[in-house]
């Protein structure tokens, strides 16, 4: 029914909003509108009016951005129960505004007036990834300070590190020949990490428990080659993740044998049949 439609509404919502009232609708004619936004997170508000009235509203989250060419570096660190973020301005705006929270359905948001490079955050749980955003504004007004802000720098923070709750899933155990076999599994969740991950370790034991290795390797990692086995072995593969808190638990061991003969390669055998 566009055709009878006159305008649009559209209020551009903080996610968190310290004001205590609601940010004013935008009144428009066309079907597109170009805003400036910080790395906070947002919702759009959207409804259609016309002579009869207005149209409910439709609700839009804009998506994270990706973090880049940002121009300062934010730094924290526990203290006590709380924790103290630190960065390093390149000019002095009129406000600094801090958010911080596990999620956009978690965060906590503050303004600062004062001439400062750090502040104290609360709140914090233990074992979760906080995310931790400054923005710059040289207007601090509440309600005019969302179109103006600029984002300083981003970064992830626990408050307390713990090992990963759970090792890697979906091991499996794949290309088996007489002395090798590739190992791949799915990374640890970032909700069972509990910590920054450093990286994983793979055990891998024979049946005879004489030959018991492990090999370290980076978080980005996903696969390993198992070289240098036994042919007609039995081995047991078990992987964990580790922290800077220390190792998580293992996975459940996962079986596999080698072979006594290696690969076979098909042979053709071409038989030419001359007239005499």
């Amino acid at each position: 029914q566009s055709e009878n439609v006159l305008g649009y509404f559209v209020n551009v919502e903080r996610i968190p909003n310290s004001c205590s009232h609601p940010p004013n609708y935008i009144s428009l004619k066309d079907r597109k509108i170009l805003v400036n936004l910080s790395m906070a997170y947002y919702r759009l508000n959207i409804s259609a009016y016309n002579e009869a009235g207005e149209s409910p509203r439709a609700i839009y989250i804009v998506p994270e951005f990706p973090v880049t060419d940002l121009p300062g570096q934010i730094h924290v660190k526990s203290q006590g129960t709380n924790a103290v973020v630190t960065w390093t301005p390149e000019y002095n705006p009129k406000c600094f505004v801090v958010d911080w929270g596990t999620s956009k359905e978690n965060m906590h948001m503050k303004i600062i007036t004062t001439a400062t490079g750090n502040f104290t955050l609360d709140s914090f749980q233990p074992y979760k990834l906080y995310k931790i955003m400054v923005h710059a504004s040289d207007v601090c007004q509440c309600e005019s300070f969302i179109r103006h802000e600029e984002t300083f720098g981003v970064t992830h923070f626990y408050f307390v590190e713990g090992v990963p709750r759970t090792g890697p899933a979906n091991v499996t155990i794949l290309n088996i020949t007489k002395h090798s076999a590739l190992v791949k599994w799915t990374e640890i969740a970032a909700e069972d990490r509990w910590g920054f991950l450093q990286g994983y370790r793979i055990s891998y034991t024979d049946s005879s428990r004489k030959k018991s290795l492990a090999v370290t390797l980076n978080a980005s990692t996903t696969s390993y080659h198992l070289t240098g086995l036994k042919e007609k072995t039995t081995y047991r593969v078990q992987i964990s993740g580790f922290t800077n808190a220390g190792e998580g638990p293992l996975t459940v061991s996962q079986p596999f044998s080698t072979p006594k003969y290696g690969t076979v390669e098909p042979l053709c055998i071409c038989i030419t049949q001359h007239e005499s």
